[in-house]
C-alpha cells in the first residue's frame, strides 16, 4: 500500500489520445514535475487467424494496437514534453513481452503490438537522449496474476510453466525489480535496452 498524502490516482482510457494528454497534464500539475512513466497496460484477446471472421479480426486488431502501442506512444510523447521541461530530464519504461520474439498464434495483434513497442523504445532512446531522458523496455514472459491464474491451473498451463527450466512463471515482484532498476539512475548507459524477464523459457541472440 503506498502511504496517504504523497500520491494520486489519475484514470484514463488509453485508446483515447485526448484522455491521456489529460491524465498527463493533471499528474505534472498535482506533483509539480513528472520523472517516471511505465507504460504497463495492455489488453489480450484470441483471435486465431483461421477462427474468427474478418469484422472479429479487424475488431481485435483495433482494440489490441490502440491500446497496447499506440496508447503507450500516445503516453510516452506526453510524458516527453513534461520531461523535456526538467533539468533531471525523466524516464520512460515500456513493458513488452516475450511474445514480440517468438510469435503470438493465438493473439498475433498482441505480438505485433509488443513488437512496436520494442521498436518505439529503441527509437525514442536515441531521440529524447539529449534531453536526458531514458527509454527501457522489459519484456516478461508468462507472470503469476489473477488474470493468468485460471490458465495456469489448466493442462495448456503446465506446458507455459514446464517451458522454463525453472519449472514456474515470473512472479509480479521479478518484473517490478527489472522496472525500477530501468528506471533507476544505474542504467542510464543502458537506454534502449530491452530485458529478458522470462525464466529462459525464449532465448534470443
Amino acid at each position: 500500500m503506498l502511504p496517504a498524502g504523497n500520491h494520486i490516482v489519475v484514470q484514463a482510457e488509453l485508446a483515447d489520445p485526448a484522455a491521456i494528454q489529460q491524465m498527463v497534464q493533471t499528474v505534472a500539475a498535482q506533483l509539480g514535475r513528472l520523472d517516471i512513466l511505465v507504460n504497463n497496460a495492455g489488453i489480450y484477446e484470441d483471435h486465431r487467424i483461421m477462427d474468427v471472421d474478418y469484422a472479429a479480426w479487424q475488431a481485435s486488431w483495433g482494440r489490441i494496437i490502440d491500446v497496447n502501442l499506440l496508447g503507450a506512444a500516445n503516453a510516452a510523447y506526453c510524458a516527453a514534453q513534461v520531461m523535456r521541461q526538467q533539468a533531471t530530464g525523466g524516464r520512460i519504461v515500456n513493458v513488452s513481452s516475450r511474445g514480440a520474439f517468438r510469435g503470438e498464434p493465438t493473439a498475433p495483434a498482441y505480438g505485433a503490438s509488443k513488437a512496436g513497442m520494442n521498436a518505439m523504445g529503441q527509437s525514442l532512446a536515441k531521440a529524447l537522449a539529449p534531453y536526458n531522458i531514458f527509454v527501457g523496455t522489459v519484456a516478461p514472459g508468462y507472470v503469476e496474476t489473477d488474470m493468468a491464474a485460471e490458465h495456469l491451473a489448466s493442462p495448456a498451463g503446465q506446458f507455459t510453466i514446464n517451458e522454463s527450466p525453472l519449472k514456474r512463471v515470473a512472479k509480479p515482484e521479478e518484473v517490478a525489480y527489472a522496472v525500477v532498476f530501468l528506471a533507476s539512475e544505474g542504467s542510464q548507459f543502458m537506454t534502449g535496452a530491452i530485458l529478458d524477464v522470462n525464466g529462459a523459457s525464449y532465448l534470443r541472440t
